[in-house]
């Protein structure tokens, strides 16, 4: 399988594990709060990449990038999760769909050669489909929540940016600097394991253990193996597919029901991806093409 064809279906793996994570991290939220979840998550991370660390060294290049990194993923993570705990999923969605509208006007800047306006046409497609789609409750008043899942957005346009132009064409190990991104989150939140109070369940535990072998190890030693092979761009535009598997996995696991518009919603978010692909390739397989949108 050529390797852009293998980190297309890598990403949408990604997207499909994380919007299977909705329904268990609201339900873990409640149990034990924000903080004290992504403390329990990237230590479990953490723990399980320690072993490449003890094979593989860090070389200082590697070692700052990776700190950099794992404090931007971990300044996402904590604002989408606090964000979605104060809005409706509805405004959630919407705002953290800007990503993938984000990320190529970011990359774009960073690297001084924009995309072609029809990627950023089959992008706003794939953002409307997101609204179509999460429109059920309709959009609510604007709120702090708001105002955190927005920043989450910018937040994880710069860490995808970052992550495609300071690994891209280096002589890095993805593994190393996941491992390094858990260790970098993991000494962040720990110290609320100490200040807080909280109680798990054996089965919340299992819970935990999947958002943080699935969620943060698959997911984060995939999103950069891939973005180093593709873009920024178009990593984005795979893994904004994230609210989409999460409103089926809401219809097969919780019992919600598929309107028309979401169903129109899905629709356009898929088609807007697909377009969006094509014209990523073919833009990066012409170098000679304009360093301003056309």
């Amino acid at each position: 399988m050529p390797t852009n064809r293998l980190g297309d279906v890598l990403l949408l793996a990604v997207a499909i594990v994380w919007g299977s994570s909705y329904l268990t991290a609201k339900t873990l939220t409640v149990a034990g709060g924000v903080l004290i979840l992504l403390a329990l998550r990237f230590l479990i991370s953490a723990a399980a990449m320690l072993p490449i660390l003890a094979f593989r060294r860090p070389t200082r290049p590697e070692l700052g990038t990776g700190l950099l990194l794992g404090v931007t993923q971990a300044s996402v993570l904590v604002m989408e999760t606090y964000g979605i705990s104060r809005t409706s999923a509805t405004n959630a969605g919407v705002l953290i769909s800007l990503t993938i509208l984000l990320t190529p006007i970011l990359e774009g800047l960073v690297s001084r050669r924009f995309l072609p306006r029809s990627f950023f046409l089959a992008a706003a497609t794939a953002t409307l489909g997101v609204i179509l789609l999460v429109a059920g409750p309709g959009l609510r008043t604007p709120s702090i929540g708001d105002a955190l899942m927005l920043g989450a957005a910018v937040i994880r346009a710069v860490h995808v940016t970052l992550s495609a132009r300071l690994t891209r064409d280096r002589p890095y190990n993805s593994g190393v600097l996941t491992a390094l991104q858990t260790l970098t989150g993991a000494v962040l939140f720990a110290p609320a394991l100490v200040a807080g109070s909280w109680s798990y369940r054996p089965s919340q535990w299992l819970a935990v253990t999947y958002l943080a072998l699935g969620c943060s190890v698959f997911a984060f030693v995939v999103q950069l193996w891939a973005i180093r092979r593709t873009s920024a761009s178009r990593a984005s535009l795979l893994l904004g597919t994230e609210p989409v598997w999460a409103v089926l996995f809401g219809v097969a696991l919780a019992g919600d029901r598929l309107t028309p518009v979401a169903v129109a919603g899905i629709a356009l978010v898929l088609a807007g991806t697909f377009y969006g692909q094509r014209l990523e390739t073919r833009s990066r397989s012409a170098p000679t093409e304009p360093l301003v949108p056309a």
